[in-house]
């Protein structure tokens, strides 16, 4: 069976099934062990002998080190040793790396950054003794700058320019011209970094939180100077990742030395203040957007032109432009990004990179079109969807973002929207409806994934694929209890383990799509075994709760097996269909607001989100990534922010009582509506992300509600009353 998917899949498998568990709101088989405190955490194995570390950090921006004072906390109670090794990390890993990040730890590059480790017999005593290292350094003022506003911008890589934008804005009958802001973002995860490391016989098993543990497993490598095969990693639970742990960090290549000098093992686990100041955070951005129309509000330009940070010699660059290339129509195009080199730490994927803070953007000002133009906004985004990608030889897979803004509009009640701001008032409240589109590109994953029917008809699913809480455990067991005719309670699901065949992993919304994909494949080939021996076509085969129908026959399942075990390893792999299709998620945001007319303060009231994301593989996991996608977008909108010093560019606000996440008094009502579809040029499954893109736009609703509530454009995100405040209409 070819490996890689070359053309749209429209044998639409999983509907002519019969077991009836696929697309279900089944419960996530692991939920039990969370809840009750059974499911074990990276921190919380219990090996013997297992001493403590606690990472350093630095107290300067940048330089090096010159000497650390390492014989005066050796010789405190119980300190095991302190490193300071080339080979630990000065930066993490970016996701699907698969080698080595940047080392050598007496080079500081921002501050915050580790520059040692300090192991001892118990916690305690390595925080004490970590607290006391005395640390010289020489400080260098020729690196990175502080501040984005007047550090050197690098030249964009490939840009897009089609047409004349600028005759377009020239000529337009209407046009917007704005520049708006984001600030960067903190993952936040609740698990924090840790790793507990122990070596036996020259081979390295590490217990980490990680989201893509087949690239993680080279990365380590890499960094350790060891063979791939010399390590393996296990990370069967994990408490959220968010971008932040896809890629190997300080705590997992210092356990790892460490461990390997003392013989015994080593637990290091970050401080939440470690965690926002050193691992991953997205880049704040600067985004200029201009649109431009004619009478009728039909786009004839679009320009996207960003600027995004990182540290020197990252390649990443936040990809904010990434769905207006394919999203509206205007045949007149600049997009762009560029990166300014700044001493902050490392910028990388954090919770739908690009959309995630491009979309709002784009949203807020397809918002301020439609005001000019005088249509309703949702008729301003059906006026313009293309028939093709612009600029692109390429055709659209499914594409739901008409039947969402119509879907979403109907639930919410948009026609009782005032077109006009400042015409709605409850007390001290100024009330005001917005909504913008939703967008988030599809990607497919190399995944592999064993299946292996039992002689008693029972399934177990093996996959390295991670679950960080998205329901990795349940969708593989769907797909596979369904291919396979087994009840769900007959089907046991293996992860995190990278001896278990290598999966997509856990981003970039792919990794249920693609991992189940190679489940697919395994269970069609245990399908064709089975089939071939009941003596039917393939196709003709049903097999339903533990028994085979074919040809006026019913067999059960344990009499074909004949004792025998059926074991499948299935593969995926990109190919033509992702070059020939534009493949996206599409959905749309409606939100409605309250702002106090005398603080400025935004509450959210209520949001409804209606989403396509090809087939629903389970209704409560989907519904639930739709919910917390809507929250990230709250506080992408409301709250979140990372405030560096520009001085020093120390982060101020490195936890979460600085870091304002939203909590239960910030979440409305949120009604999600699950677009059902199916997209034959996605995968086999016919299925597309779902994770990230409810984030994706989900702030710029909140913006234009803000707005028609209040008129008051805000251009800044977070919006936080100071934004509003000196713009607001007079209270009385």
């Amino acid at each position: 069976m070819a490996v890689t998917f070359d053309s749209p899949d429209t044998r639409n498998l999983l509907d002519q099934t019969r077991q009836g568990i696929i697309g279900k709101p089944l419960d996530r088989p692991e939920g039990a062990l969370k809840v009750s405190g059974r499911a074990t955490y990276a921190a919380e194995y219990d090996l013997p002998d297992c001493v403590e570390g606690v990472l350093v950090p630095a107290t300067i921006s940048q330089g090096r080190v010159a000497n650390i004072h390492m014989d005066e906390v050796r010789a405190m109670p119980g300190v095991l040793g302190v490193y300071a090794d080339a080979a630990m990390l000065r930066r993490p890993a970016q996701g699907g790396a698969g080698k080595a990040p940047v080392q050598d730890v007496s080079r500081i590059d921002y501050p915050g950054q580790p520059v040692a480790l300090v192991v001892a017999e118990t916690f305690e005593q390595a925080t004490a003794a970590a607290k006391a290292l005395r640390i010289d350094y020489d400080e260098t003022g020729d690196g990175a700058g502080f501040d984005p506003e007047t550090a050197e911008v690098e030249p964009p890589k490939k840009p897009v320019d089609l047409g004349d934008l600028d005759r377009a804005m020239g000529t337009a009958s209407h046009s917007v011209d704005r520049t708006y802001r984001t600030q960067g973002h903190a993952s936040a995860a609740m698990e924090p970094h840790a790793a507990i490391a122990h070596w036996q016989d020259g081979a390295l098993t590490l217990y980490g939180s990680f989201q893509m543990v087949a690239y993680n497993v080279p990365e380590l490598a890499d960094s350790l100077g060891v063979d791939p095969d010399k390590v393996r990693i296990v990370s069967p639970y994990v408490g959220g990742g968010f971008g932040s742990k896809l890629g190997v960090s300080h705590e997992a290549v210092a356990a790892a030395i460490a461990a390997r000098d003392l013989g015994r093992p080593v637990r290091v686990v970050l401080t939440r203040q470690q965690i926002f100041d050193s691992v991953i955070r997205r880049s704040e951005t600067c985004q200029r957007l201009r649109l431009a129309c004619d009478d009728s509000g039909r786009l004839t330009g679009i320009g996207h032109e960003a600027r995004v940070s990182n540290l020197p010699d990252e390649d990443f660059a936040e990809p904010v432009t990434q769905s207006t290339k394919f999203l509206y129509r205007g045949d007149n195009r600049r997009i762009s990004v560029q990166v300014v080199r700044l001493a902050r730490l490392t910028a990388g994927s954090v919770r739908a990179p690009g959309e995630g803070v491009g979309m709002q953007v784009l949203e807020a000002a397809m918002d301020e079109l439609a005001e000019q133009v005088g249509l309703d906004p949702v008729e301003l985004r059906k006026r313009n969807l293309p028939e093709t990608p612009p600029g692109r030889d390429k055709r659209y897979s499914s594409r739901m973002l008409v039947q969402s803004l119509d879907a979403g509009a109907r639930a919410f009640g948009w026609d009782r929207r005032k077109p006009r701001p400042c015409q709605t008032r409850e007390g001290e409240w100024w009330i005001g409806m917005g909504m913008a589109s939703a967008a988030r590109v599809n990607l497919l994953s190399p995944a592999k994934a064993r299946v292996r029917m039992l002689p008693d008809g029972r399934v177990e699913v093996e996959s390295d694929q991670t679950d960080i809480g998205t329901g990795s455990y349940a969708i593989l067991g769907q797909i596979a209890g369904e291919m396979l005719g087994a009840p769900i309670d007959r089907v046991t699901v293996t992860l995190g383990d990278s001896a278990l065949p290598p999966g997509g992993g856990s981003g970039g919304s792919f990794g249920a799509a693609s991992t189940g994909s190679a489940v697919l494949r395994a269970c069609e080939a245990i399908r064709d075994t089975l089939a071939e021996r009941l003596g039917v076509a393939a196709d003709d085969l049903v097999l339903q709760d533990g028994f085979a129908r074919g040809d006026n026959r019913n067999v059960a399942l344990s009499d074909l097996l004949a004792s025998d075990t059926l074991e499948e390893i299935g593969e995926i792999a990109p190919g033509q269909a992702g070059k020939d299709f534009s493949q996206a998620s599409y959905g749309a945001f409606f939100c409605e607001v309250a702002v106090n007319a005398f603080t400025a303060e935004t509450r959210i009231r209520r949001m409804t989100g209606a989403f396509g994301f090809g087939r629903v593989l389970n209704a409560k996991t989907a519904r639930s990534q739709c919910l917390g996608g809507m929250v990230w977008g709250i506080g992408s909108a409301l709250s979140e922010g990372l405030e560096f010093d520009l001085r020093d560019g120390k982060l101020m606000n490195h936890d979460l009582a600085g870091y304002h996440v939203p909590v239960h008094r910030d979440v409305p009502d949120i009604e999600v509506l699950l677009m059902e579809e199916r997209d034959p040029a996605a995968n086999p499954l016919q299925a597309k992300g779902v994770g990230e893109l409810g984030i994706s736009g989900a702030a710029g609703a909140i913006a234009n509600a803000i707005y028609n509530a209040c008129g008051v454009r805000a251009r800044h995100f977070p919006i936080t009353p100071d934004v509003l405040l000196n713009r607001m209409p007079d209270p009385f």
